[in-house]
């Protein structure tokens, strides 16, 4: 079965989309831990990060540093966070979180967005890809 990630690459599910390649995709979380949470996945459904051809990982960490270079111009914060935990879905992402504090990297404290503050960080960050 596809997983969500899946559905979303597909189209067959909506999101907040920030950059995409042929064989990525770096899309707003939609239960952010802070405003610009951004997800960066392998379009080929791969379960976990080390399951992935040692070219496809390093490909998916050079996308994913594109990705936080512009979040970090586009949201006000003192570094961006990477995380790959990968436990709630079954497909390799890489969790680039804007921090101001370690509580923003905890998995606890989540922000509430509008679908226009969503769209409003999709522009920002894409104004530095």
């Amino acid at each position: 079965m596809a997983s969500i990630f899946s559905k979303i690459i597909s189209g067959e599910i909506p999101s907040y989309k920030i950059a995409e390649t042929d064989e990525f995709l770096a899309f707003l979380d939609i239960n952010p831990n802070a405003k610009g949470h951004t997800l960066c996945i392998p379009k080929k459904e791969v379960n976990k990060i080390f399951e992935l051809d040692e070219k496809t990982y390093l490909d998916l960490m050079s996308f994913s540093r594109k990705v936080a270079l512009a979040i970090e111009k586009a949201i006000p914060c003192k570094r961006v966070g990477i995380s790959v935990i990968g436990l709630e879905v079954p497909h390799v992402h890489v969790h680039l979180i804007p921090l101001n504090s370690m509580e923003d990297a905890r998995f606890v404290n989540k922000e509430s967005m509008t679908p226009e503050e969503f769209q409003n960080t999709v522009k920002a960050i894409k104004s530095y890809l």
